[in-house]
């Protein structure tokens, strides 16, 4: 008897639409600068007294923390992102550098003119690459997971 092995159907809009918010963020984290994690220059007074348990908790020293932190995170994040790219084909890997991960806002079609490719052709480049990186990325969205909203 032989018994089959059925894999699960991915949903390839919403795997689509998972991978290219990532593709976002990476853009997003090159950009940020942490502005908002700048320490009060006006003293605040508290009713709780003061412990001392020889440990340093000034506020400006938990923001250095949080923001080293957070740096820490974003290197991590942007290196991943750029490790699972760098492992398409350079066909794909093109296509999303050019379209995702430069600084310009830049349009499919002046991409696929640009790589001298038709139009067909650049899609169907494009819609490898999200496959793939889907699946290299591991965020790929199956059909049974998702939910009707």
């Amino acid at each position: 008897m032989q018994t089959t092995f059925k894999l699960p159907e991915i949903d390839r809009y919403s795997t689509k639409h998972k991978v290219e918010s990532l593709l976002d963020q990476y853009k997003l984290y090159l950009l940020m600068e942490p502005i908002d994690l700048q320490p009060n220059i006006t003293s605040s007074f508290s009713i709780v007294p003061p412990t001392f348990n020889n440990q340093n908790n000034s506020q400006t020293e938990d923001i250095a923390v949080k923001r080293i932190d957070q740096e820490n995170e974003r290197h991590k994040f942007l290196k991943w992102v750029q490790r699972c790219v760098n492992r398409l084909s350079e066909q794909e890997r093109a296509v999303i550098i050019k379209r995702y991960l430069s600084d310009d806002d830049i349009y499919d079609y002046e991409i696929y003119k640009e790589l001298g490719y038709s139009e067909r052709k650049y899609y169907r480049i494009k819609s490898r690459a999200f496959y793939k990186l889907a699946f290299i990325m591991r965020v790929e969205v199956y059909k049974s997971e998702v939910r009707p909203s």
